[in-house]
């Protein structure tokens, strides 16, 4: 018995160093909870990531846009006219009260200076440097107003751009006593042709209108320049009363 079992140790120990001298390597179990563990940081990693792509596309679209309040109103003139703008750039007075040319967009572009736009055709008004008003599809340094109370609740609107060199005076918008719109240079602050009163309808928001550079527009829409101006090209074809306010 005891020759058997010492025989049988002799082999046991003989195959161990055989398989040792083969180089037969031995089995290495692989730890489950370090595979499982690895699975889980890339998921949670992945859950993280999306979390945070999805909170930064959220506050972009809660982001405010800049808004301007403004108003919508129509412009009664002390000459018994409503301003109106028509669809081909015509700039004048007229009577009808329910005209929808008469509606405008007063939008604060600044302290006490507005852009004039008309609610029915987007055409913004502006004076160019000699007096002339214009519309423009865009929005230039010469559609900026100054817009200032004068006495029993008139308004009078002058050129941010443009005055008289030498007195300083200012350049006006102004209808005369016919409904036709007059040449800035001739208007008066002090005379009815330059007095509007404001007939608010409602309050709006406005986006900021993006200014571009006035030779761009000009040299795009052909609009008269000092050197080569022609009334008959502003507004609208129509005649520009070139006579001193009243």
């Amino acid at each position: 018995m005891a020759a058997a079992i010492a025989s049988s140790l002799i082999r046991q120990k003989r195959q161990a160093r055989e398989n040792r001298d083969k180089g037969v390597p031995s089995k290495r179990i692989s730890s489950p909870s370090k595979g499982k563990g690895s699975v889980c940081e890339k998921h949670l990693l992945a859950v993280f990531s999306k979390v945070r792509i999805f909170g930064l596309k959220k506050r972009r679209r809660r982001r405010p846009e800049p808004q301007l309040k403004g108003i919508v109103t129509k412009l009664y003139s002390r000459q018994g006219y409503h301003l109106q703008l028509q669809p081909d750039g015509t700039i004048d007075g007229t009577k009808e009260e329910g005209s929808s040319y008469t509606l405008f967009n007063l939008i604060p572009v600044g302290l006490r200076v507005v852009a004039i736009q008309g609610v029915k055709t987007g055409l913004y008004m502006a004076m160019n440097n000699e007096g002339y008003l214009y519309t423009s599809e865009h929005f230039t340094p010469e559609c900026k107003f100054k817009e200032s109370v004068f006495e029993n609740y008139y308004v009078t609107y002058s050129s941010m751009l443009y005055r008289q060199q030498q007195s300083g005076r200012g350049w006006y918008l102004g209808l005369n006593k016919e409904g036709e719109i007059m040449k800035g240079n001739h208007v008066k602050k002090n005379k009815p042709a330059a007095h509007f009163l404001p007939k608010p309808l409602e309050v709006a928001l406005y986006r900021e209108p993006s200014l571009h550079e006035l030779a761009e527009v000009l040299s795009r829409s052909g609009t008269p320049t000092k050197s080569r101006s022609a009334s008959a090209v502003l507004n609208g074809g129509k005649t520009v009363s070139q006579t001193e306010s009243t």
